[in-house]
């Protein structure tokens, strides 16, 4: 890690997604969407090293049952308790509809529906994400979605791991199947021979992912760019430095191209934290993508309280810790943030795992105009009008104005019909 002043801070901010990965990605949805089923078996061979069939893409219910009676008893618990606390954080999220009369005779409403078929991204490789499919599928089932498909990539034995295959029955998707990367991103957009497609996408991914579910979006809905992780610290001062490079790391240790900022009062702070990451480095199990995601994140040192709030804001973090002195006070100044960690005992990974709040969330800067995944995602409102006559008459004249200003004399005429006021 780097340590950079204030003024420095502009080098903190995402690009965004490369020019050659959005090409690279274009090609694998256009493939997908002329061949199906056999593209996606050929770039799972060629990103993932697996050699698949047309009959694995899909993997059969009673695979399902099987993992979660194979998991250990310690996970299948630990899963069921975190399911329950995100369930729970769900329901009390649900909007309800309301009606409402706007002027004597003319009652308006919404109604909320939920969306027919979702599509569930889990990523996969380096890694399993259970918790993912409960973050994912459970704000489904809590909205009643009536089809949840998932998709993550197989292993190099070509297997989906039992962790996410249990996951996925306690969850109660409906359809699983065995690939990943932008080509299951196109296969949910636009559908194979075998899989039928969904109208909206969900779930974090690496860049190809995110790159592929921006450019879907023209014919799928979408949720955000929910891409490799961030993690911004904030603290004025804390005297256990091991813990802030341990939250450091967490994060980093996702992808080498996940990022983590600290930001604080004191230099002397950053230099330890960074020395402390530095340590921590060597003797890592996940080394090799620690350091190039480490090569491109940075301690940000600012004047004060008011600086440091401001680089929180204009970076938007996707996580946002703050620790020690200053956390509360800051907290009332912070406006841009996925999700908050306020306090020395809330690191991020409760978030991740069991504390029932979403760990889908905005990056890229998506925080200053997304929200984390949720059950309003799974969610679709429709609208509804009641006119009695007397409303009519109450505000039709107003609509006959406004359409007429427009130009569009039969919206007005419409209206003038049923006022009996004849030709207009």
């Amino acid at each position: 890690m780097r340590i950079i002043g204030f003024d420095e801070y502009e080098y903190t901010r995402n690009v965004g997604i490369p020019d050659e990965v959005t090409e690279t990605v274009k090609d694998i949805i256009s493939n997908v969407k002329e061949k199906g089923n056999a593209a996606i078996i050929e770039y799972s061979e060629k990103f993932d090293r697996v050699t698949l069939e047309e009959k694995d893409l899909k993997i059969d219910w009673s695979e399902l049952r099987k993992a979660y009676n194979r998991i250990p008893d310690s996970l299948r618990k630990a899963l069921w308790n975190s399911a329950e606390r995100i369930r729970k954080f769900q329901e009390i999220q649900v909007p309800e509809g309301v009606t409402i009369e706007t002027a004597p005779g003319v009652r308006v409403g919404v109604m909320f529906d939920p969306i027919e078929s979702v599509g569930l991204y889990i990523p996969g490789g380096s890694a399993s994400y259970p918790s993912t499919v409960l973050m994912t599928a459970i704000p489904a089932k809590v909205a009643k979605v009536n089809r949840c498909v998932l998709f993550t990539p197989p292993g190099r034995d070509g297997k989906i791991p039992d962790s996410i295959l249990a996951t996925a029955y306690l969850a109660e998707v409906d359809e699983v199947y065995s690939a990943g990367g932008a080509q299951a991103i196109a296969a949910m957009a636009y559908g194979t021979q075998t899989i039928k497609k969904v109208e909206k996408i969900v779930g974090p991914g690496n860049i190809y992912v995110t790159a592929a579910k921006m450019l879907v979006s023209w014919d799928v809905a979408v949720d955000m760019p929910a891409g490799p992780s961030e993690v911004l610290i904030y603290t004025e001062g804390f005297d256990k430095v091991e813990w802030l490079a341990a939250d450091v790391m967490a994060q980093a240790e996702h992808d080498p191209r996940s990022k983590a900022v600290i930001v604080t009062t004191s230099r002397e702070l950053a230099e330890d934290i960074c020395l402390k990451v530095e340590i921590g480095l060597a003797g890592s199990a996940r080394k090799d993508i620690l350091e190039k995601s480490l090569a491109q994140s940075v301690a940000i040192v600012v004047k004060d309280r008011e600086e440091g709030a401001r680089v929180v804001n204009e970076i938007a973090p996707e996580h946002l810790e703050l620790v020690g002195r200053g956390a509360e006070e800051i907290l009332k100044l912070i406006r841009n943030a996925g999700a908050i960690f306020v306090g020395e005992f809330s690191p991020v990974p409760l978030g991740d795992y069991t504390a029932g709040t979403n760990h889908v969330l905005p990056t890229m800067g998506w925080a200053k105009r997304s929200s984390p995944l949720s059950v309003r995602d799974y969610l679709r409102a429709r609208e509804f009008i009641r006119c009695s006559e007397e409303g009519l008459k109450a505000i039709g004249n107003d609509a006959m104005v406004i359409a007429s200003s427009e130009g569009l004399l039969n919206h007005a005429k419409s209206i003038a019909v049923r006022m009996m006021k004849g030709d207009i």
